[in-house]
């Protein structure tokens, strides 16, 4: 009896098998990848109630980050900017103040405003930790990690964006390499601050009087190195004594 299915179907099984196989592997990998926060959280960029424009008021005013977020040093959370904040600025005789895009501003805040309700402006929060996990806003801050290092550089974003994944992997890159974060605590809040701007020798005068070192001993140490961000940040870890915690309680408690 001859054979009923031609000779290629032999392995037309082990075919199968193995694009469903490659099927699989590329649906896991789509999902892996699509569940990341790098993936669902980069990039969101939603709209406020005020489109307020931070190139604006953060780079072409030069205004400090800590006039509207002001606990960002003293507390855990950072804050959202109360609507009297913007007020100070934008008040009635004051900067645009007839815009209508501060329409819910005048809402908020303006008593003698037909349409004045009192209600908060409802800012749309953008960063945010899980629940499960503990994030000191304060201790970052004061610990030389500069604003750009989580939020990029706002000072140029028009609508601000979610710039870093801010997930677990994230954080621990920073935590097993502080020196890549680290600044001097007067540049924490410039947006735009480079190693290049600092100057050696005020630096190395600085470690001296932090370590006990002599600042030509610190220097000698480092002749040949390039001056970047690592030789920098090496430096202020020690100075400052740096050891961010790499097991779970640091973060899950």
């Amino acid at each position: 009896m001859g054979n009923i299915f031609p000779r290629w179907t032999n392995l037309l099984a082990v075919k199968i098998l193995i694009c469903l196989g490659a099927l699989g592997t590329c649906v896991i990998a789509l999902a892996w990848y699509s569940w990341t926060p790098k993936y669902t959280r980069v990039g969101y960029m939603p709209q406020q109630p005020i489109p307020f424009d931070h190139s604006l008021h953060a780079g072409q005013l030069g205004m400090d980050c800590r006039y509207c977020h002001t606990f960002v040093e003293n507390s855990p959370h950072s804050n959202v900017p109360s609507a009297q904040v913007c007020w100070n600025c934008h008040g009635p005789g004051k900067v645009k103040s007839d815009s209508p895009k501060l329409e819910p501003l005048r809402q908020a805040l303006d008593e003698n405003y037909e349409k004045y309700t009192g209600d908060p402006i409802r800012w749309v929060q953008l960063h945010k930790t899980p629940d499960y996990a503990y994030f000191d806003h304060s201790v970052h801050v004061n610990r030389g990690v500069s604003c750009v290092k989580c939020h990029g550089k706002v000072n140029e974003m028009p609508v601000v964006y979610h710039h870093e994944s801010l997930s677990m992997s994230w954080c621990l890159d920073c935590h097993r390499n502080p020196e890549q974060a680290l600044r001097p605590m007067d540049q924490i809040t410039n947006l735009d601050w480079e190693p290049e701007d600092l100057e050696p020798d005020e630096f190395y005068a600085y470690l001296a009087g932090k370590t006990g070192k002599s600042a030509d001993d610190l220097k000698k140490s480092d002749e040949g190195k390039e001056w970047n961000q690592e030789l920098i940040g090496a430096h202020l870890q020690q100075a400052w004594n740096v050891h961010p915690p790499q097991d779970c309680a640091a973060c899950h408690r």
